[in-house]
This record gives C-alpha cells, structure tokens and sequence, in this order.
C-alpha cells in the first residue's frame, strides 16, 4: 500500500530541459523582428521558425509552443504585414504545423493537441509536366479560430480562397478536416467535417445535430 501511494519525484535532469526553453525563447525574443512578443511566451528549442519570416508572426502573453512546432509565413503576399497571429494564452500542441501565405488568427485561449496543421493556402498542380513543388502556391484565403477552442489531434483547417471562420468555443474533433466554417458553439469531426453537436444556451447542453446538417450553415 505505501509503494502504491508514494510520490515519484521528477526527473532532475528535466531541468536543464526547461532551462533550455527559457534561453531559446529569450534568444527568440531578443534577437528576431517579431511583430510583436507578448509576456511570459515559451518556445521549446526544437521548434522551427525562420528569422526572417519572424517579421509576419505575431505571439500574445502565455502563448506556448510544444515540440517540434513550425510556423510558416510566406512572404509576397500583399496586403498582410502580420500573418499568423496568436492569441493570449494559445497552446500548441507537439509537431503542429501553421503555415500561413494571407493571414491566420488564431484568439485567445485556443487550444492545439498534437499533430494539427491549420493552412491558409495550398500548392499549385494544374500542370501535370511540372513538379509540384516548382508550381508554388494558390493564392489562398485567411482564416480565423476564435476565442476557446480545441482542435483534436491530427485535425486540419485548410481554406483555398475566402474567409474561413471556426467560431468561439467550437470542438474540432481528432483527424477532421475542415474546408468551411464552422457555427461558434459547434462541436465538427469528420472528413469533410461536418457539426455533430451545438450548445443550446437556452437549455443549457450540448444536443446532437441531424446528419444532414453541415459545418456551412
């Protein structure tokens, strides 16, 4: 009975760990033109974000970012100095990819799990003699994840021209894939997406939603 209730100390050396991600985002902070670097930010070393792509990238105070993470801003885009914005006290998960030629925002409070990629453009391959990656970019839309949400692991919003809007305090469940907006309040898994659940603030719950309803409405 002790055994199973004694307390396991941390591991000393994860420290030096946390050490590490303090001096990497103080380098960050100090040396790279952000757009704007908000208070008590933290940036895991291992995480992949170009100096001079920092320029068009924008962190809130507690912004954190896991393992792993790339931020992506494209330059030539005209129109849009700031490109990818986060939030006060957004998290992002392991390995998540923000890759942004327009501009995504992401409010505050979002929340990342692992593995998700959110995309405001794609690559060119209308023609077939040339290799996709010589083809460069659509020309894209923006996109826009309000205040509270969660995206599940492995989820994508990818948007190729116009506005996509995920609103407030909306559930995107693991591996779906979004391409259209979604209703604040609105839990959406599949692929293509689509709403399996709204809250009804006037019967205070989360109900269940026909299938024939979709993420555009």
């Amino acid at each position: 009975m002790e055994a199973a209730t004694r307390v396991i100390p941390e591991d000393p050396l994860c420290f030096l760990s946390r050490l590490a991600i303090k001096l990497n985002t103080l380098w960050l902070m100090s040396t790279y033109p952000f757009a704007s670097f908000g208070k008590r930010v933290s940036i895991h070393y291992s995480c992949d974000i170009q100096r001079p792509l920092s320029k068009y990238i924008s962190l809130g105070d507690r912004v954190c970012l896991a393992p792993d993470v790339w931020l992506s801003a494209l330059p030539g885009s005209e129109g849009f100095e700031t490109k990818i914005v986060l939030g006060s006290g957004c998290l992002i998960g392991r390995r998540s990819m923000i890759s942004a030629r327009n501009r995504i925002v992401l409010e505050a409070d979002v929340l990342l799990s692992p593995s998700v990629l959110i995309m405001d453009h794609n690559h060119k391959y209308s023609d077939p003699d040339t290799p996709i990656h010589s083809q460069g970019t659509t020309d894209g839309g923006t996109i826009t994840v309000g205040q509270n949400c969660w995206l599940g692991y492995g989820a994508a919003i990818l948007c190729n021209s116009g506005s996509l809007t995920v609103g407030r305090n909306s559930v995107i469940g693991a591996n779906a894939v979004v391409t259209r907006s979604v209703p604040p309040y609105s839990v959406v898994a599949g692929n293509p997406a689509r709403v399996i659940r709204k809250y009804e603030p006037q019967a205070g719950r989360w109900v269940t939603v026909p299938s024939e309803d979709s993420v555009s409405e």
